[in-house]
C-alpha cells in the first residue's frame, strides 16, 4: 500500500496526534489551538480529511493514527529524491552535503549505515 500524501499543516497535525495517542478528539482540538492556532473547525476538517485518505481513523472520538512517522517521512523523501533529483539518492546527497557540514558523528552513522546495508 502507497503511503498518503499528507501536506505541510497537515504533517504538523499529525506530531500532535503521534506524540499523545490514543487522544480523544476534543484534546485534540485544544491541543490544536495550543499548538497552532487552530479554530475548532480547523482541527475536525484536517481530522476528516486525513480519516478520508486513510492516514488516521477517528472512533468513538477517539483519533489514533493508521501511518507511522516514520512511514511519512520515509514518503517525503522518496518523492524528493524522484522529483527533484530524477531518483538519485547520491545526487540528493550531494546536494544536502554541499550547503551543510556534517559532523564526524553524523559521518560515522551514514558509514555504519551504508555497511549494514551492503551485508544484507
Amino acid at each position: 500500500m502507497d503511503t498518503p500524501k499528507v501536506f505541510e499543516s497537515e504533517y504538523r497535525f499529525c506530531l500532535i496526534l503521534w506524540e499523545h495517542e490514543p487522544v480523544k478528539s476534543t484534546e485534540l482540538v485544544k491541543l490544536c489551538q495550543e499548538e497552532l492556532g487552530w479554530k475548532k473547525a480547523t482541527t475536525y476538517t484536517v481530522i476528516k480529511r486525513l480519516s478520508e485518505r486513510g492516514v488516521i481513523k477517528s472512533e468513538d472520538a477517539v483519533v489514533t493514527s493508521l501511518v507511522s512517522k516514520e512511514d511519512i517521512q520515509a514518503a517525503e523523501i522518496d518523492e524528493l529524491v524522484e522529483k527533484t533529483f530524477e531518483g538519485s539518492l547520491p545526487a540528493f546527497i550531494a546536494a544536502f552535503t554541499k550547503h551543510k557540514k556534517l559532523s564526524a558523528e553524523e559521518v560515522s552513522e551514514l558509514r555504519r549505515f551504508i555497511d549494514s546495508y551492503e551485508e544484507e
